[in-house]
């Protein structure tokens, strides 16, 4: 079997927190991508109580920690689509993934609910890839 554990590093991103109960938008902490050459944003549902809502995910970029220089992704520098890491309130207990392949430092993402009057109980981290230098840090820091 191979090492993957000390290939990675994982960040917060979205704490688990109270489910949230209306269409406030959940922006990711912003990960340094600093020593790594791949990043991935795994997102973790729990039970979606609401019977209508639909959740958008988009990934941002920067050269400053600021992201005074943000913009959008392109589609180019994304592994997966901002579709595929999206979902809807029948993705009970399931977990979703787009990862980030493009040169800016900075990035962070944002889910998007609408049409969500219930609870949304979600959550999110950041896997770092291809480090500079192995091992990695365990604890990650």
């Amino acid at each position: 079997m191979r090492d993957i554990t000390n290939h990675i590093n994982i960040r917060p991103a979205i704490p688990p927190a109270a489910a949230i109960t209306d269409n406030t938008v959940l922006t990711t902490s912003i990960l340094d991508l600093q020593g790594f050459g791949s990043a991935c944003l795994a997102i973790g549902t729990g039970v979606l109580l609401s019977t209508a809502a639909t959740f958008a995910v988009a990934l941002f970029e920067a050269d400053d920690l600021a992201f005074t220089t943000g913009s959008a992704v392109n589609a180019i520098d994304m592994n997966g689509t901002t579709a595929l890491a999206g979902f809807n309130q029948a993705a009970d207990n399931l977990c979703f993934k787009i990862g980030y392949c493009g040169n800016k430092r900075y990035i962070r993402a944002t889910v998007t609910p609408t049409g969500n009057n219930a609870g949304a109980p979600i959550s999110a981290v950041w896997i770092l890839g291809h480090p500079a230098f192995v091992p990695t840090a365990n604890p990650p820091v």
